[in-house]
C-alpha cells in the first residue's frame, strides 16, 4: 500500500523564531548531527516506501531544491581529489527520492500549505509530514501511521503527551480510546490555553489523510493568528468521518526554537557513532 502513498512535506516557513540565523538560509537546512532537518524526514519517508515526495517551499527556500539535486562541479572536484567516500555521500543524497516543489506563494498557514498539494496527490491517500520534526522510533512514525490506515481504512496522524502548561503550542486532541494507543478523535482544538484543552494529547506533526481531506481544508478560513489551520479541516472531517490518533512510543524533535534545535542536536549525537567521544567531552565539562 506504501506505494500508493504520497509524501507532503510542508516547509515554506520564515523560521522568525531562528532569526537572523535563517535570515538566507531556511530552517529545514538547519543541521542536526550529520545532515539537514529536512533530509531526516525525506529518510522518514523512504524508511516507509514512499518515493514520491512533493515538499511545498517558499521565497528563499531554493536551498533545499539545491541541496536534493547533484552539483556536478562539486562532484568533479571530489572525484579529481580522489575523495571518493564524500563523493558517494553526496550522491546518496541526490538519488534519495524522486522529490518535487512546489511554491506556497503567501505565508497562509499549514492548511492553506497542504492545499497547494491537492494536484500532485490527485485520488492517492497522502501523508503530511512538517518538515522541521524529526521522529525516530521502531517503527518509524510514518510506518505506523501507514500500518493503522491499512488495518482501519481510516484517516490517522500521530500525537504524544504534551505538558499540561505547553498546550497552547500544540493542536489538541478530544476524543476516545479505541485500541491500546489509539483514540476514535472527536474534536481537535488549535493551540489551546491549558484551561481549555480538552486533554494533553498534542499533535505531533505526522499525518495520514485519505484525500478528502481537500474537500474540508477548502472550507477553512482564516483562524488562530489568522493562519488557515490544518486542524481546523481535521475538525470538519471528524464530524463527518472516523478519523483516528496514535500516540507514537518514539521520540520527537521539534525544531522550533533554538532550544529545541540544540536539545535535538545533543541527544541524536548522543545515539550517533560520534556519541561516545561526544559523551566522554561532556562529562569532562561537568554537565
Amino acid at each position: 500500500m506504501s506505494k500508493n502513498i504520497k509524501a507532503v512535506i510542508p516547509a515554506a516557513g520564515f523560521g522568525t523564531r531562528f532569526l537572523p540565523l535563517t535570515k538566507a538560509q531556511p530552517k529545514e537546512m538547519l543541521s542536526v548531527v550529520d545532515r539537514p532537518t529536512i533530509q531526516w524526514v525525506v529518510e522518514e519517508a523512504l524508511d516507509a516506501g514512499i518515493t514520491d515526495i512533493l515538499i511545498i517551499t517558499g521565497r528563499g527556500k531554493r536551498a533545499i531544491e539545491n541541496h536534493f539535486d547533484r552539483s556536478i562541479e562539486l562532484e568533479s572536484a571530489l572525484e579529481k581529489a580522489g575523495k571518493h567516500d564524500e563523493l558517494a555521500k553526496i550522491r546518496k543524497v541526490s538519488e534519495l527520492a524522486n522529490i518535487h516543489y512546489i511554491r506556497q506563494k503567501t505565508q497562509n498557514g499549514l492548511g492553506d500549505a497542504v492545499l497547494c498539494a491537492k494536484q500532485h496527490v490527485g485520488d492517492s491517500p497522502f501523508v503530511v509530514m512538517l518538515g522541521d520534526t524529526i521522529c525516530q522510533g521502531t517503527p518509524n512514525c510514518t510506518s505506523g501511521l501507514i500500518e493503522i490506515y491499512e488495518e482501519y481504512n481510516s484517516s490517522v496522524f500521530a500525537v504524544m503527551d504534551v505538558l499540561s502548561s505547553e498546550t497552547d503550542r500544540y493542536g489538541i486532541i478530544d476524543g476516545k480510546i479505541i485500541d491500546e494507543n489509539i483514540w476514535h478523535v472527536s474534536q481537535m482544538i488549535e493551540k489551546p490555553e491549558p484551561k481549555a484543552a480538552p486533554s494533553n494529547l498534542g499533535i505531533l506533526g505526522r499525518y495520514l489523510f485519505t484525500p478528502d481531506l481537500f474537500e474540508y481544508q477548502s472550507q477553512v478560513v482564516s483562524g488562530v493568528k489568522g493562519e488557515i489551520q490544518l486542524t481546523d479541516a481535521m475538525s470538519l472531517m471528524a464530524e463527518k468521518t472516523k478519523m483516528l490518533a496514535w500516540r507514537f512510543p518514539g521520540k520527537r524533535f521539534d525544531i522550533g526554537t533554538l532550544e529545541d534545535w540544540f536539545k535535538a542536536h545533543t541527544d541524536l549525537v548522543l545515539d550517533s557513532q560520534w556519541g561516545s567521544d561526544f559523551s566522554k567531552w561532556l562529562n569532562k565539562r561537568k554537565i
